[in-house]
């Protein structure tokens, strides 16, 4: 760079308050009245300034410093700022009448930046508005938002980084921290005095990062945005496409890119803030604290239901935190004046068999059968339900013989009892309506092996339909996370969304498919399960029917990724678990 910092601070000054008193430009400048005479004089020999203004000459010595544009990540769910996250991306809601993105777009417009590039993931169509409310705005869709952290988000917009503001979308800052040149890259920080969480900044000698540490005590932490020049975006943004083949950052922020790598990479200066002056809310109490009007009047529909089910006032709800993030649903811990509650959010349903009806009918026969007595309401509608919190349970251990003895007793209980439901729930037909669907409306099935597999686990349904096992009560969903386990012996089955009259090989067999088993492993929980009526039949019939709704599930999987749904590795899974339980079936029984 051609200018000493001192220098672009005081020629920047004077491009932006013009030629003025000494004692004016030392505190725009942050330099001695001695320099600036000296400087001046320079400037002036140099054609940098006249008598009034900086001249052409002097902006183009200040042209490497100018910013190019902005980046303002708004690609993820920000699940710590549950519920109202669920509802809208945290970006767009309103913080003291003004919605957080476009505060911030107008402050770096405010300040010059007019080329804005913002990239979207979740409820992405959201913020498609600003695009036409905004000129010089681009927008990026990051696919894989729900897979990959924000070292990703930015991969995306590689060709766009220069000298370039990197921004999330839910930062608020009470004052404009943003600049039309900038002299080098710097993170925004403010010093604290007590032991957190967050990213602290240790300096060199000059001001500059020295190493990165995750958590500690005094120190200037991390804290809302970044400015890269366009060496350190240069040299950033190589470590981090040479990242993509092996995926080491896929899961990380880019500050943990610059912990691994601060010795590598071009100097960033720690640029302190006075405190409260930027702001991140990392949950809705921060909010709480920060804009009162969200005490009372939160805009959520989740926390509205909360408040009619109890007659309770918002501002009585608090801490929340996700617990489970299902496939269907997201489930939530929240409480309400000390007592803790769970409230289930229902995901976007596409599947016909999942009726918030007949999930509370079967919740009535689960608490009359004594398996599970937690619902406290479930809304008929949309599926949407409130249940007390159980303290201090676990989900079961496949490894240990122990849980699974209980987990036997309870599918004993269950099948065992005379209650019945108005619908059915058939694996084997069901994964055939899926497969259907597949081939006519999603481009057909791209598994080379699917014949092969799906006869296999045919020969082993009509096995088992010969044994004429009457169909029962089930819960069709047994997998590990719909248990909970107490340290006094209580075991609960939790989630009756797919509940239904069914072979009851349907809970024995999804348990045994999530546990992943060996058949010899499955054996002997079906012998627990079976007790004395155990024979080699009964045997075969719960084995087939694991490789049943295995096959189900496997299939569901591929229709719900046909439809844009991320399975991840459990789709994998469930069709292992049905070829290699079909298989064994098929060619030790000469099927």
């Amino acid at each position: 760079m051609s200018l000493t910092k001192n220098e672009f601070n005081l020629l920047y000054a004077i491009k932006k308050h013009g030629i003025q008193s000494h004692r004016k430009l030392r505190d725009y400048a942050f330099v001695s009245t001695g320099y600036i005479s000296e400087k001046l004089r320079e400037f002036t020999a140099k054609g940098f300034v006249d008598k009034e203004a900086i001249t052409e000459k002097g902006l183009n010595e200040l042209l490497p410093y100018k910013v190019d544009n902005a980046v303002i990540m708004a690609a993820g769910l920000s699940s710590r700022f549950v519920p109202l996250s669920l509802e809208k991306p945290k970006g767009l809601l309103i913080v003291k009448n003004e919605i957080l993105i476009e505060r911030q777009i107008e402050q770096l417009q405010e300040a010059g930046i007019k080329n804005i590039i913002l990239i979207l993931g979740y409820k992405k169509e959201a913020f498609f508005y600003l695009e036409s409310k905004y000129e010089n705005l681009k927008i990026i869709i990051n696919p894989e938002y729900n897979k990959k952290n924000n070292t990703y988000t930015l991969f995306l917009a590689k060709n766009d980084i220069k000298n370039s503001y990197i921004c999330s979308s839910d930062d608020y800052f009470e004052d404009n921290p943003f600049e039309e040149y900038v002299y080098q890259s710097y993170y925004a920080a403010v010093h604290v005095n007590e032991k957190t969480n967050e990213w602290y900044m240790i300096p060199d000698e000059k001001g500059n990062i020295l190493r990165v540490e995750k958590s500690g005590f005094e120190g200037d932490i991390m804290l809302g945005h970044a400015y890269w020049d366009r060496y350190f975006s240069s040299a950033i943004m190589k470590i981090i496409s040479e990242s993509q083949s092996t995926g080491i950052y896929d899961q990380n922020l880019w500050e943990q890119v610059l912990a691994d790598n601060v010795k590598k990479l071009p100097p960033m200066e720690i640029r302190v803030y006075p405190q409260n002056t930027i702001f991140e809310f990392d949950s809705l109490d921060d909010l709480r604290s920060f804009d009162n009007n969200y005490v009372e009047h939160t805009h959520s529909k989740i926390i509205k239901n909360i408040t009619h089910f109890f007659s309770c006032s918002e501002s009585n709800i608090a801490h929340f935190q996700i617990i489970k993030d299902g496939l269907t649903n997201t489930t939530l811990l929240f409480e309400i004046d000390g007592k803790k509650y769970v409230y289930r959010h229902p995901k976007e349903r596409s599947e016909e068999q999942i009726s918030p009806k007949q999930e509370k009918k079967a919740l009535e026969i689960a608490k009359e059968i004594g398996i599970d007595n937690t619902c406290l309401y479930i809304d008929e509608q949309t599926g949407w339900k409130i249940s007390n919190y159980v303290e201090k349970t676990r989900m079961p251990d496949y490894g240990n013989f122990e849980d699974s003895k209980r987990i036997a007793a309870v599918l004993q209980k269950l099948h065992q009892n005379n209650f019945s439901a108005d619908w059915s729930f058939h694996p084997w037909e069901e994964a055939c309506k899926l497969e259907n669907k597949l081939r006519s409306e999603k481009g057909g099935i791209f598994d080379q092996g699917f014949e092969l597999l799906k006869d296999n686990v045919r020969k082993c349904y009509q096995e088992c339909e010969k044994d004429g096992i009457p169909h029962v009560f089930c819960h069709c969903d047994t997998y590990a996370q719909n248990w909970m386990l107490k340290e006094d012996g209580s075991t609960f089955l939790i989630d009756w969304e797919y509940a239904a009259n069914a072979d009851p090989g349907c809970d024995v067999g999804s348990y045994i498919m999530d546990s992943r088993w060996t058949i010899e492993e499955a054996k002997i929980f079906i012998q627990e399960y079976l007790g004395e009526k155990y024979n080699k039949n009964l045997l075969f019939h719960y084995l087939g029917y694991t490789a049943v709704v295995s096959f189900y599930w496997y299939v569901w999987a591929l229709h719900r990724e046909a439809c844009g749904v991320i399975m991840g590795d459990s789709l994998y899974n469930w069709r292992s678990m049905a070829f290699r339980y079909s298989k064994e079936l098929v060619e030790k029984n000469n099927l």
